[in-house]
């Protein structure tokens, strides 16, 4: 008998008293930023990493 996969779902975290943001990179990945203060240290690595929401 065959068993059923299970889908595995990524969903974010659900965080009622912190403010999350998601910055784009690159094209392709997008990361989600607790804090403005970590934006700083992902704009030397990535010059081009913009604020989505």
């Amino acid at each position: 008998m065959a068993r059923k996969k299970k889908t595995l779902i990524l969903a974010e975290p659900v965080r009622d008293r912190l403010r999350s943001y998601k910055v784009r990179l690159d094209a392709r990945t997008v990361i989600t930023l607790g804090n403005l203060d970590a934006l700083a240290f992902w704009k030397k690595r990535y010059p081009l990493a913009v604020i989505i929401r």
